[in-house]
């Protein structure tokens, strides 16, 4: 099999000599053009970007006019970097690949009319010389259109892979546990991320991090550990309890607490705790068993003499009480004490804390306003009663 021509072989001799005396008058039409039937070129008003396009263009007609009646490749290394530069600086800009191709089309119209223009300027043209000029006029800007998508591909995969470093880069900042809070939020807005104000922990079995760091890229950041993963989630819609279990359902999660994101080493400890604690495996093919929530194995941790798990618990049982004035607070908290203490004996209550029986239902009362129905379940009692305990015998850590 013989070697392939290349179509510009068949170009006619002359067409360089036809096209010179207005080249630079044919590099402007052409960039025109190319800028003209974009609209996210028009828009641009940045001197380079001009620049660029015309020194673009004069580096492909030049090479165009020089491949005249050659076999010669379509673009020397040199010139082959100018469109690789070319499609990277679009893929920086965030335009999509088909901007780029329809700049090429308007070129590659615009070039086969100049050309065509010129040679009738200077003699007579052939109906099969302008089927030639056509053929390498195409052939051409495929060419310098493959190496421009090039380009764009390889700059897509480096930022791809600088937007990984950054993410490991945060999450590593959030796990270490320290930084100071301008660095957290800088490495946020590194990877397009709010600064977290808490941050809910998830581990996952390693094969899941992939599909985890698909679906919660806009939410946190995903970190892949010897035998684990740790996704780490910005709190927000998609990080409450309802939405996780349907997420997570039949994946093998286990979810931490929500806890400030400068607490974060303590809420992956107390999730490594409970996965531990509750022996959590894969499930298997197929299964749809939810996620293990930390929350509801607080009180298990803080009876086996973890002081975190108590306070993360005290925390949340108590949050409804926050709000009031202290001295409020803390008697309201001393009566439900006394409340659970005696398994709701109004008269042992009053008669403990030395008030009348009528106060003792007041503050019930009040309790029973912020606390709702939580007070019925046996659990929520005795979570309570396990937190006010341990604030009688001094402070949680």
């Amino acid at each position: 099999m013989g070697i392939i021509e290349a179509p510009w072989r068949r170009l006619p001799p002359d067409l360089a000599d036809a096209l010179r005396p207005r080249f630079e008058e044919t590099v402007r039409e052409i960039a025109d053009a190319v800028t003209a039937t974009s609209p996210a070129f028009r828009g641009i008003s940045d001197p380079k970007f001009s620049r660029d396009v015309r020194t673009a263009v004069t580096v492909a007609l030049e090479r165009f006019l020089d491949l005249a009646g050659t076999d010669e490749p379509a673009l020397p290394p040199q010139s082959r970097a100018v469109f690789l530069g070319l499609g990277a600086a679009e893929a920086r800009e965030e335009r999509g690949p088909e901007v780029l191709l329809g700049a090429f089309r308007a070129a590659s119209r615009m070039m086969l009319r100049t050309c065509g223009e010129a040679l009738a300027r200077l003699r007579p043209v052939s109906a099969e010389e302008l089927i030639d000029l056509s053929d390498a006029v195409t052939a051409f800007i495929d060419e310098l259109s493959a190496g421009s998508t090039e380009g764009y591909s390889r700059q897509l995969r480096e930022q791809a892979g600088e937007g990984d470093r950054l993410r490991r880069q945060f999450a590593e900042l959030l796990l270490r546990g320290g930084a100071a809070q301008s660095v957290v939020r800088a490495a946020a807005a590194r990877i397009g991320l709010p600064a977290p104000s808490e941050v809910v922990p998830v581990l996952l079995p390693l094969e899941e991090a992939r599909d985890a760091r698909f679906r919660f890229a806009a939410d946190g950041v995903v970190v892949e550990r010897a035998r684990d993963a740790v996704l780490l989630l910005g709190t927000g819609p998609r990080s409450g309890r309802a939405v996780l279990t349907e997420a997570l359902r039949g994946h093998g999660a286990v979810v931490g607490p929500a806890l400030p994101w400068a607490r974060t080493p303590e809420a992956v400890r107390l999730t490594e705790l409970a996965a531990e604690s509750v022996g959590t495996q894969l499930p298997a093919e197929g299964s749809a068993a939810d996620p293990v929530f930390v929350q509801d194995h607080l009180a298990t941790l803080a009876l086996r003499g973890e002081p975190g798990a108590l306070a993360v618990l005290a925390a949340h049982r108590l949050a409804p009480l926050e709000p009031l004035r202290p001295t409020q607070r803390e008697r309201l908290l001393e009566t439900l004490h006394s409340w659970l203490l005696h398994w709701g004996a109004r008269s042992e209550v009053a008669a403990e804390l030395f008030v009348h029986p009528q106060t003792v239902s007041y503050r019930l009362k009040l309790v029973r306003e912020l606390l709702g129905d939580d007070l019925d379940d046996p659990r929520v009692r005795f979570e309570l009663l396990l937190v006010l305990t341990a604030r009688t015998r001094g402070p949680m850590s």
